[in-house]
């Protein structure tokens, strides 16, 4: 079963096509990057996904159910979750701090019915948990802007898993990194659990070619190509336009 499917989607800021009838599946438990050179439309297609941008026209369907043009709230409580460019992180607060948030966020209610004491022993438990999948083992004490800035993208990625999804969104997630930092992502990535399924952007072709189980390639807001990381390498229009550029 797939966990996504996109059928002929499109959305336009004016004149300006940023997703051309794009139909796209993901299944469950894959690893999926899309790939294009600047202005392909692959942040505008990940918007569409969580609800952040409405489509023109289209079908976004998560597990078979409609969700095209629900609020970004409603997609998030069907099990997506999200990372952006830029990171989301209250600076100040410490990374448990920053992870009871989103857990508290996640639980909220159901929790209610324990003491204070059994409330912040499951809180710190799940805390726990997240720290290691994300490799921050032991940092809990530590203020989330003195982390480094592939640390912070380790936290934003702990936050977003949070809340249990099905289907976790990454947008560009080892930008900026440095060598070092963008090996550590590709671990946790690699190691995330298949009931999670994952679509990300990617722009640094280690990283994509060492995690994904399929590549889309997004050209002018058009798919230009789909296949296995093989495929998308033997393909002549894709060297030609995409992977024969500079980065």
């Amino acid at each position: 079963m797939n966990i996504l499917d996109i059928e002929h989607l499109n959305c336009a800021f004016g004149n300006l096509i940023v997703t051309d009838d794009v139909s796209l599946s993901i299944a469950e438990g894959e690893r999926h990057v899309i790939i294009g050179p600047n202005g392909a439309g692959k942040t505008s297609l990940i918007n569409q996904i969580g609800g952040q941008l409405r489509s023109k026209s289209g079908r976004i369907v998560l597990e078979g159910r409609d969700v095209t043009g629900q609020a970004p709230s409603r997609i998030s409580r069907l099990g997506v979750a999200r990372t952006f460019q830029r990171n989301n992180l209250f600076h100040n607060l410490t990374v448990f701090e920053n992870l009871r948030l989103a857990l508290t966020a996640k639980f909220g209610n159901p929790l209610d019915f324990f003491s204070v004491a059994a409330r912040d022993q499951v809180l710190a438990a799940h805390a726990a948990e997240l720290m290691r999948k994300v490799h921050l083992d032991g940092q809990g004490a530590r203020i989330a802007r003195t982390l480094s800035y592939g640390e912070q993208r380790q936290l934003e990625i702990g936050i977003a898993l949070a809340g249990k999804p099905k289907l976790l969104l990454l947008d560009e997630p080892t930008s900026g990194m440095s060598p070092a930092e963008t090996a550590r992502m590709i671990d946790l990535i690699g190691a995330l659990p298949r009931s999670l399924s994952v679509l990300m952007i990617e722009h640094d072709m280690t990283v994509v070619f060492s995690v994904a189980d399929r590549v889309t390639v997004l050209y002018y807001g058009k798919i230009l190509a789909t296949g296995t990381p093989a495929d998308i390498q033997a393909n002549a229009r894709v060297r030609e336009v995409y992977l024969g550029m500079a980065h």
